[in-house]
């Protein structure tokens, strides 16, 4: 069975719904992951709405999400999210658990109520599971599937998350902050050797340097982790809203002149993982 990732929405944020930013898209964070035959879901971005349709059309009747962290853009197609609508649709839905912050149902709740919402959580029709799990543990999804997850460095944090199975391996880190000079011991374990890492590439270097404690990082150094890390390949990913595509274009030939094996993200791209070991 293929085990490849879609990107259904590449942007951090806000939504970029401008005629300059349609090339790469202009929706939030949500990238599905076929993998043994299961659909995972990592984060909930306004690219949940339209995977959602795309999941309806196709019959689906089940699919895991892995919310990277609760802020809005991560989670803002969640209301929008057609399956969920639909009798006989399972969901199982995971982040992490938080010290004082609370749970992962009543964020999603709350996401749902009037005044922000008109239908509320528990009128969904679907069956949802939510799950709050700690940092660093690892899920077992069952089909041999194995998520190892890790802590990032991100306001209110953020987590990483590494998908297994039958030896190969992709990686998603996105809404993570480097300190320049310094590896992330965390990062690194989390992507190596990682067929397909998926990387917070939000800023150039001039840029973060202006945005030092926003919690997000650069293409330079996502090449540079995945080089130390022995990772296969790295997608550019979590795009600032500012950045039009000929601002993307002009990021990724430089990236790619960094490193041949890297490319920017792009909406409603299929992209496979690796090939059978």
């Amino acid at each position: 069975m293929p085990f490849e990732v879609t990107f259904w929405g590449v942007r951090g944020t806000v939504p970029c719904p401008f005629p300059d930013h349609m090339r790469y898209g202009g929706n939030t964070s949500c990238v599905q992951v076929e993998v043994a035959g299961r659909t995972i879901i990592l984060d909930g971005g306004t690219g949940l709405r339209p995977l959602g349709k795309h999941l309806v059309d196709a019959g689906a009747r089940r699919a895991t999400i892995l919310l990277s962290h609760l802020h809005l853009d991560h989670v803002n197609g969640f209301p929008f999210f057609a399956p969920g609508f639909s009798p006989g649709f399972s969901c199982d839905v995971h982040a992490a658990r938080r010290d004082g912050k609370p749970d992962l149902r009543t964020v999603l709740g709350g996401l749902m109520e009037p005044p922000l919402f008109p239908v509320p959580l528990r009128d969904l029709e679907a069956d949802f599971a939510f799950e709050d799990f700690d940092l660093g543990s690892t899920l077992e999804l069952g089909d041999g599937i194995r998520v190892r997850t890790s802590p990032l460095h991100h306001p209110d944090g953020s987590t990483g998350f590494r998908i297994e199975h039958e030896g190969r391996a992709l990686a998603y880190v996105t809404d993570t902050e480097h300190v320049p000079g310094q590896a992330d011991d965390r990062v690194l374990d989390l992507i190596a050797g990682a067929d397909l890492v998926i990387y917070d590439a939000t800023y150039t270097e001039d840029e973060w340097r202006q945005r030092v404690g926003w919690g997000h990082s650069t293409w330079n150094e996502g090449v540079r982790l995945c080089r130390l890390a022995g990772a296969r390949r790295l997608a550019l990913f979590h795009h600032d809203p500012d950045h039009d595509d000929d601002f993307m274009d002009g990021m990724e030939t430089q990236a790619r002149a960094a490193w041949s094996s890297v490319f920017a993200a792009r909406e409603g791209v299929t992209v496979a993982v690796a090939d059978r070991p």
